[in-house]
């Protein structure tokens, strides 16, 4: 309670207080397409790799994705004053030894001894309910650039 009787959230202090129940309507509509991405993440984890049916589940949402950046392009970030050199290098090197894991089983043609960064993850993707969770997470995240 504030010294003049009235609460923060009388006052006009968003984020304080009770806040309302989300509206059904918006709660159902969340349900429906959390269930239609779950759905479409389980059918194209169910895809044979490299086959057409693969290739259109990346583009039908690359495209839907896309689209949907291209009709409402996001607001644009404003760039930070200075660059922090300290966390750039951390992600520089990162990036830098992938690459050059990933290029140099290329070139060895992914011997046992020197197995590519694919390579690894296929056993671990290989059941069908981590791979659709994959999947799901992928769209999820190619939703979140096109919001940001």
């Amino acid at each position: 309670m504030a010294r003049d009787g009235s609460s923060t959230a009388q006052r006009g202090h968003p984020g304080r207080g009770p806040r309302p129940l989300a509206r059904p309507r918006r709660l159902a509509g969340l349900v429906v397409l959390s269930a239609g991405l779950a759905g479409y993440a389980w059918v194209a984890a169910a895809t044979v790799p490299f086959s057409r049916g693969a290739l259109l589940g990346v583009i039908i949402p690359g495209a839907a994705l896309g689209t949907i950046a291209l009709a409402r392009p996001p607001e644009r970030i404003p760039p930070p004053g200075e660059l922090d050199l300290t966390g750039m290098s951390y992600w520089v090197i990162c990036l830098a030894a992938f690459f050059e894991w990933e290029a140099s089983a290329w070139r060895d043609n992914s011997w046992p001894w020197h197995p590519s960064f694919t390579n690894l993850l296929d056993p671990l993707l290989a059941p069908h309910l981590i791979k659709s969770a994959a999947i799901l997470v992928w769209l999820l995240a190619g939703w979140a650039l096109v919001r940001r």
